[in-house]
């Protein structure tokens, strides 16, 4: 067990191990051919052409793949992988935009049109998940402005999320005090990204959350437990009957190196944000967070072999006076962080997490993956440390450049805990996602 004043030590040397992997990560690549000069003569007979295999962009396993996986996943690749090039104006599935908790599958339709050769775009989508979460969105931008090294645009997302998981605020709230409550959100932001280099992004966002609303959860599967707002009656905010209105506003700056964000097998990521939330209504709400964020890829055996390390931190800080709202404070638990425990499980004003996994390329589209996650919350920054642990192993199943489906069994405090996402466990959605982050979400 680490002792609580080792905790920021501790951080800071994985952010410093995590860059020293960085500089010696990258892998060289040698492709040798032999010329045959054509002899003075005529040129024989044609004959038929000798052709070379290609590579495919994925190595292979460890063992060959049956090829019903491999043409299956083909498929797939053709329809949700990240592709990249030309931007292409129609209609596309939503699989994203939804919380953690939602349940083990979203979807609903999505359009997007480009126009003014292709420097604008709207954007504009909905989606239904297992356990009726739902959110609608649309969103203008303009991505090439100033020799395609400035963005802005704006967009509008509401959302309504069904049965959040909340168990009291501190490290030693118990599983039996799990409770749950629905939360509607509308969310209108501004922004403006900067990019210096393809790899670094500065952003800027200013926004305006309505009033959101606090009910009891609803929804399809409803499970059989207390209210939040009959069981955490005195938490920050529960008892309101109306929620506070916040102006809000982020800058942040981002490293980004990973070959892919849905299934990266190398490269980096380095993160830091400020970001500011004004209670307009009672005054008695406003905070702001620091965050920095560490995530990196070390690709080994050809790619065969994938160590990720990942280090994530926040402060939260009322300003003198207020509180932070209990659904808005920095939590933990879950499929991305510990897995070992529920979603949401840990709310207070810090986080400090700490994770690692090794992947191995069973077949081609198919990796087995060992995993160790630590972290904990905190009132107080200092008293942060990483004695939450779970770990386990899993599978995952990918194509080319998106993890498609992801099974964990993670063991720790609380037994064992099986885990199913259609996402890469590090796949960090608050990098891209420009509106409030409401409930706060790991």
């Amino acid at each position: 067990m680490l002792c609580r004043s080792s905790a920021r030590v501790l951080a800071l040397s994985f952010l410093v191990v995590t860059l020293l992997l960085a500089s010696t990560q990258h892998q060289a690549f040698a492709q040798a051919g032999a010329a045959n000069p054509d002899p003075p003569q005529a040129p024989p007979p044609i004959t038929a052409p000798i052709t070379s295999p290609i590579t495919p962009q994925h190595p292979g396993g460890f063992v060959s793949e049956p090829d019903f996986l491999g043409t299956a996943i083909t498929f797939a690749n053709d329809r949700f992988g990240d592709h990249v090039g030309a931007p292409k104006s129609g209609f596309y599935p939503e699989l994203s935009n939804m919380i953690t908790g939602s349940g083990w599958v979203s979807v609903g339709p999505g359009y997007r049109q480009y126009f003014a050769n292709d420097r604008a775009f709207v954007d504009t989508s909905a989606a239904l998940s297992w356990r009726l979460y739902k959110m609608g969105q649309v969103r203008f931008e303009m991505p090439r402005l100033a020799g395609d090294h400035l963005a802005v645009g704006t967009q509008f997302m509401w959302q309504d999320n069904t049965q959040v998981n909340y168990f009291g605020v501190g490290p030693n709230v118990l599983e039996d005090d799990r409770s749950q409550y629905r939360m509607q959100t509308q969310d209108v932001v501004g922004y403006a990204t900067v990019t210096t280099k393809d790899w670094l992004k500065i952003t800027g966002k200013v926004g305006w959350l309505g009033h959101p609303k606090l009910m009891d959860p609803g929804g399809t599967f409803v499970r059989d437990f207390p209210t939040t707002k009959e069981a955490f009656p005195a938490d920050p905010a529960a008892s309101l009957t109306v929620q506070p209105a916040f102006l809000h506003s982020e800058a942040s700056i981002a490293a980004d190196t990973r070959d892919h964000r849905g299934h990266p097998t190398s490269g980096s990521l380095y993160r830091g944000a400020l970001t500011n939330y004004s209670d307009r209504t009672y005054d008695s709400f406003t905070f702001h967070t620091w965050e920095a964020e560490g995530l990196q890829y070390v690709p080994l055996a050809d790619s065969r072999v994938v160590l990720a390390f990942h280090g994530w931190t926040v402060a939260g800080n009322p300003a003198d006076g207020n509180t932070i709202p209990f659904y808005m404070m920095p939590a933990i638990g879950g499929s991305r962080t510990l897995r070992d425990f529920h979603d949401f499980q840990f709310h207070d004003n810090n986080l400090l997490v700490a994770g690692a996994e090794s992947r191995f390329a069973v077949w081609a589209h198919v990796d087995a993956a060992l995993f160790l996650d630590t972290g904990n919350v905190a009132a107080r920054y200092r008293d942060l440390n990483l004695d939450k642990t779970s770990y386990g192993a899993g599978l995952r199943l990918h194509n080319d450049t998106t993890t498609l489906a992801r099974l964990d069994v993670a063991q720790g405090r609380q037994g064992w805990h099986v885990v199913f996402s259609t996402s890469e466990p590090f796949r960090l959605p608050r990098v891209k996602r420009t509106v409030a982050t409401v409930p706060f979400t790991p």
